[in-house]
Formats: structure tokens, C-alpha cells, sequence
């Protein structure tokens, strides 16, 4: 597979609670790359939870350290990039998303809400209603998921590692070999 991708980055995209650091680490470790999380990133460069980096200085300000840990990571390869779910929603990310291979991890929302029942630490579903308010971001965000070169749709019984295995079997079919 390192051979295949010749060094290039994979950007795992999709919604929050998707699975895309938990897969991202199986894929790291499976191929030999180093991973990454956007979000663990941003939150040591900040020296603060994302949580607070919203409360104290809006969701602006957020998308734009997002945007400049993504163009800092871009400039190295042999990284599996795990991103926060809403990066997609800046145009200048792609860019640097294009950089690598951008695989969509795509859960339907039961699963998603599923997982983040307990999760108090995502500022965008501080809300009454998550089912509703994913919906609607996912409405918002699913035209740009759906750019992505590679899309695995996500079921309920799947572990990590078959999703991992599933997305490392795919990656032949798009990559045309040299």
C-alpha cells in the first residue's frame, strides 16, 4: 500500500462521530504513516479546548486555526489526517485537502447520535435537539463530503478495523497506478 501512495496523505473527512480518529490511528499504524488530528493539534497550538476556543473567541476564529494547522500539515507526507468535520465548509481547505487522498467517512445520523449521546465536548451540539442539529449540518456539509475522492458509507456493527481494512482495499480502485 506505501508503494501505491507514494507517500501521499490521506484527509479523513465526515461528521463528527464518525470514527475519523479512531480509523485514522488503525490506518497510521497499518501503513507505516504518522496520524494526525487537526483537532489535538489546534487545541495544543491554542493551549485550550476547542470548547473554550469557541466561547471565548467565536466559530470564526476556530475555522481559521483550522485552516492554518491544515496548511502547515499538507506541507509534510506520509500522514494520516484525521480533520475536524466542518473543515470541509472553508473553500480554501480544499486546496490543501487536494493535496492528498480525501476519504469520507459517511455514518448515517442514528449512529452518529449513537455515539455522541455522552460526548458534552462538541460546541456545535450544545443543543437541545442533536438529532436536528445534525441533521442540518450534515444538509449543509453533505455536498462537500460528497467531493471527496473515496466515500465509505459506515454501518452499525463495523469495528474500526474492518472500516480501516475496508478503506486500505478501496484505495487501489481510485489510485491509478505510474
Amino acid at each position: 500500500m506505501t508503494n501505491l501512495l507514494k507517500g501521499v496523505n490521506l484527509y479523513l473527512i465526515g461528521m463528527m462521530g464518525v470514527g475519523k480518529t479512531t480509523v485514522g490511528k488503525l490506518l497510521a499504524e497499518e501503513i507505516g504513516y504518522r496520524f494526525v488530528d487537526t483537532d489535538e493539534v489546534i487545541v495544543k497550538a491554542a493551549g485550550k479546548s476547542i470548547n473554550e476556543i469557541f466561547a471565548e473567541n467565536g466559530e470564526a476564529e476556530f475555522r481559521k486555526l483550522e485552516s492554518d494547522v491544515l496548511a502547515q500539515v499538507c506541507a509534510y507526507t506520509k500522514l494520516i489526517v484525521a480533520t475536524g468535520g466542518g473543515i470541509v465548509i472553508q473553500q480554501q481547505n480544499w486546496s490543501y485537502l487536494h493535496h492528498g487522498l480525501i476519504v469520507w467517512l459517511d455514518a448515517p445520523i442514528p449512529i452518529i447520535l449513537q455515539r455522541l449521546a455522552a460526548d458534552n465536548t462538541r460546541p456545535l451540539l450544545q443543543d437541545a435537539d442533536m438529532e436536528s442539529k445534525l441533521k442540518s449540518l450534515l444538509e449543509q456539509r453533505q455536498p462537500m463530503y460528497s467531493q471527496a475522492d473515496l466515500q465509505i458509507t459506515i454501518t452499525a456493527t463495523e469495528t474500526p478495523e474492518e472500516i480501516a481494512t475496508r478503506i486500505l482495499a478501496t484505495i487501489p480502485s481510485i489510485l491509478k497506478p505510474q
